[in-house]
């Protein structure tokens, strides 16, 4: 029989090894929502969880740790020092599980699995819906989810793993390929009887069509400024689908990308592209899924289609 060597545990030790309770990664996750949002209402909607539920967690934690984490006020809930400690290390938590997500997310062997894709809807409709055909016919065990959306998801958050995204200057904390230049004219409907090629200062007497602020052009709307023509405007709104089609119906004028213009028989091309106008295409992923078999499948398919258009995107010279 073994002896037993050493001091036996005191009661006070076998006691405190009873009573203490680490926290989980939930109880951080809710100190970091209260703290972000400012209140229980807040951290409920974050969370998906009753305000019951905040209320009565919070207080657990709190008793559980000894310490006030949050004043009460009626302004909300704001982080005592000890609160803030908790919040920092919460981030930092957060952070961690989501680059070992994205690291994880590059192990597979095989082009399978889903793949998350932001663009624009300009894009979708012009250029890339029967890429995406083509591509899930090459590769059908992936499965292509794509949210169109004018605004540059966070990459980093994993709200989707590849933006395909018109810029001139794209996100640092990024990596990509640059696809083609993108180039934009002056396009009105046919039935406005107006001749290719004239100046633009004789175009500026027509009506115009405007991108709404919410369309974030800050090039575009320069240079209808600079063109006087933002005071010809008779209609503004927030999407290049929703000029064209403004245009289509004879409303007026407007900028528009050759490639979702041009093909289109009852608009025609009023001047050259506009150089100043021109913008590259990108595709663009977190440095993280840069070994991603599935991702750099979808990145070399769309390089080479996309390229292969490339006078196509870039817009053709009046004759």
């Amino acid at each position: 029989m073994q002896k037993r060597t050493g001091n036996p545990p005191n009661q006070s030790t076998i006691t405190s090894q009873k009573t203490r309770s680490h926290l989980a990664w939930n109880d951080f996750e809710l100190v970091l929502a209260i703290a972000t949002s400012g209140s229980l209402s807040g951290a409920s909607r974050a969370l998906g969880v009753s305000h019951a539920t905040v209320f009565r967690r919070i207080g657990d934690i709190e008793q559980r740790l000894g310490v006030t984490l949050f004043e009460r006020s009626r302004t909300g809930y704001r982080p005592t020092l000890a609160g803030e400690e908790l919040a920092d290390t919460a981030k930092v938590m957060d952070e961690a599980a989501l680059a070992a997500e994205r690291k994880v997310a590059g192990r597979d062997l095989e082009p399978s699995g889903e793949i998350w894709a932001t663009t624009t809807d300009s894009l979708l409709m012009g250029l890339l819906t029967p890429l995406f055909m083509q591509f899930q016919h090459k590769y059908p065990g992936i499965l292509l989810d794509v949210a169109v959306s004018n605004q540059l998801f966070n990459l980093t958050r994993r709200e989707a793993d590849v933006a395909i995204r018109p810029s001139n200057r794209p996100p640092e904390n990024l990596i990509g390929r640059p696809l083609t230049p993108i180039g934009q004219a002056v396009y009105g409907h046919r039935s406005l009887g107006l001749t290719p090629g004239g100046m633009i200062e004789t175009l500026a007497n027509q009506p115009w069509i405007g991108g709404g602020p919410r369309l974030q052009d800050a090039a575009l709307s320069q240079w209808m400024d600079n063109n006087g023509l933002n005071e010809a405007c008779v209609y503004r709104v927030d999407t290049l689908v929703s000029i064209l089609s403004a245009v289509r119906s004879g409303m007026g004028l407007a900028v528009l990308p050759c490639y979702l213009a041009g093909d289109d028989a009852d608009i025609v091309q009023l001047t050259d592209p506009i150089p100043e106008l021109e913008y590259g295409l990108w595709f663009l992923m977190h440095p993280d899924l840069r070994g991603v078999v599935r991702i750099h499948a979808l990145m070399d398919f769309l390089t080479e289609a996309i390229r292969a258009q490339k006078q196509r995107l870039a817009g053709p010279l009046l004759p």
